[in-house]
């Protein structure tokens, strides 16, 4: 797969999540998905911690800190992954 052929299926895999019913996906599914959009958009994360942090936060920045070693294209394939098999679960 090509970069832009990726970055299509990775646009339409993000389409797909966001408008999943809210509450529908466990929040470990969450988390892992937000960690990998971010990788994926953002690269590695530049980790300042706040004065100022709350638990989701935290949590938030524990699940992208632990997939940092990812490059942004292979974020974005476990990202269309994960949310193939979500996709491919709901269906069954």
């Amino acid at each position: 797969m090509d970069d832009k052929e990726l970055e299509t299926r990775f646009r339409d895999a993000v389409d797909v999540a966001y408008n999943l019913p809210e509450g529908s996906l466990a929040p470990d599914v969450q988390l892992r998905l937000y960690a990998f959009y971010k990788q994926a958009t953002h690269g590695a994360p530049d980790y300042r911690p706040a004065s100022e942090s709350n638990l989701r936060t935290a949590f938030k920045a524990n699940a992208w800190l632990q997939i940092s070693y990812l490059s942004p294209e292979d974020a974005m394939r476990l990202y269309i992954e994960m949310v193939d098999e979500i996709i491919k679960n709901r269906e069954e």
